[in-house]
């Protein structure tokens, strides 16, 4: 069960994707095709070929890549993380947008969570699991 949320003033399709640290809130309107993060161009914001595939994957699938304008506010973590929060928050988007896609985005795991997460570090130890190094003398 996906919920729609669209924004009643413009008329956009809402969507928010999380991975990682990283928080990312897509907005869908039709359009040209033209992707905006933080305000900055796609090749600008995600200068790597495979950020920039990533995020883009949910259009190509559905399809609509020339036919809508997508415009997200991303903020924690780092590139692999926000690329993978952005594909999230368009794939929710695109299927408020259209309800067609859902299954489309299911079937590619564009909606489900990856919910791996930095493993806290523990006390007496110098990462997450390592240890100090053992000396005999």
């Amino acid at each position: 069960m996906v919920t729609v949320h669209k924004d009643k003033l413009t008329n956009d399709a809402l969507g928010t994707g999380r991975r990682k640290s990283s928080i990312a809130r897509v907005r869908i309107r039709a359009g040209s095709g033209k992707v905006l993060i933080n305000k900055r161009e796609l090749a600008v914001y995600f200068p790597l070929l495979q950020d920039q595939r990533t995020l883009l994957e949910p259009l190509e699938e559905s399809g609509k890549q020339s036919e809508v304008d997508v415009i997200i506010r991303v903020h924690g973590g780092g590139n692999t993380g926000q690329s993978g929060a952005c594909r999230m928050g368009i794939a929710r988007a695109l299927v408020s947008y259209d309800s067609e896609c859902f299954a489309a985005m299911r079937d590619n795991d564009f909606l489900t969570r990856d919910s791996r997460m930095k493993e806290r570090k523990k006390y007496g130890l110098r990462g997450a699991r390592r240890g100090t190094q053992f000396s005999k003398r």
